[in-house]
């Protein structure tokens, strides 16, 4: 079980290009965001690494950690290994963990989501993952319930040493997540539509994670 405060990990929207550079500062700038998946579209392998290039960055000059993601087929490794990114998110199979592993060594991040079971969980924890992400939105873009995500998150945190990331679909969430001992709180549109701009959005986060660990 952990017992660090919870710290924040943000989800973009699927990118085509470089353009979310600085929503992405912005973001970052409302402080204390440990890492960014970066989701990106499907598109070749260069123009993918020069996206990479060009956002990684803008995350890791604010000391957070950049992970990378590609919607479709992609080489994961290659793109993270020369676009200098922290590491990389997948929603294969154990398999694949262990090839990427085999690949990344210990040198960049795996995490996994799309996990659509408690056995699922615990073959990707085996397969060697830094982390698993429970709830985020789906292809679709709908979202499991809440509860289930507290469940998942608080079964997986209280048994298992390997990091989880609970997400949020709303600030008002955040408290109940945090509430399962997750080490990590990713959110999305809530902080990139937030009303005042990201920054104010991270900020808000960031007081309603401060409260609830508080409250622990």
């Amino acid at each position: 079980m952990s017992e660090a405060p919870a710290r924040l990990y943000l989800i973009t929207p699927v990118l085509t290009d470089a353009s979310f550079a600085p929503c992405l500062s912005e973001a970052c700038m409302g402080g204390r965001v440990a890492a960014v998946l970066l989701r990106l579209a499907p598109a070749d392998e260069r123009t993918l690494i020069n996206q990479v290039k060009a956002l990684a960055p803008v995350v890791q000059e604010h000391e957070a950690a950049a992970i990378v993601a590609v919607e479709g087929e992609a080489d994961l490794a290659t793109i993270a290994a020369r676009g200098a990114a922290d590491g990389v998110h997948i929603t294969g199979k154990a398999t694949q963990i262990r090839e990427m592993r085999e690949r990344l060594k210990a040198e960049r991040a795996i995490g996994a989501g799309s996990i659509r079971s408690k056995d699922d969980a615990m073959t990707l924890g085996e397969a060697g993952v830094d982390y698993l992400l429970f709830g985020e939105p789906r292809p679709d873009g709908s979202l499991p319930t809440l509860e289930s995500v507290v469940e998942r998150a608080a079964w997986w945190a209280e048994i298992f040493e390997t990091p989880c990331i609970a997400f949020a679909p709303d600030l008002d969430a955040i408290p109940a997540l945090v509430a399962t001992n997750a080490e990590f709180i990713a959110l999305g549109d809530a902080v990139w539509d937030h009303a005042g701009g990201p920054a104010k959005g991270v900020e808000a986060a960031l007081a309603a994670l401060d409260k609830a660990e508080a409250a622990r």
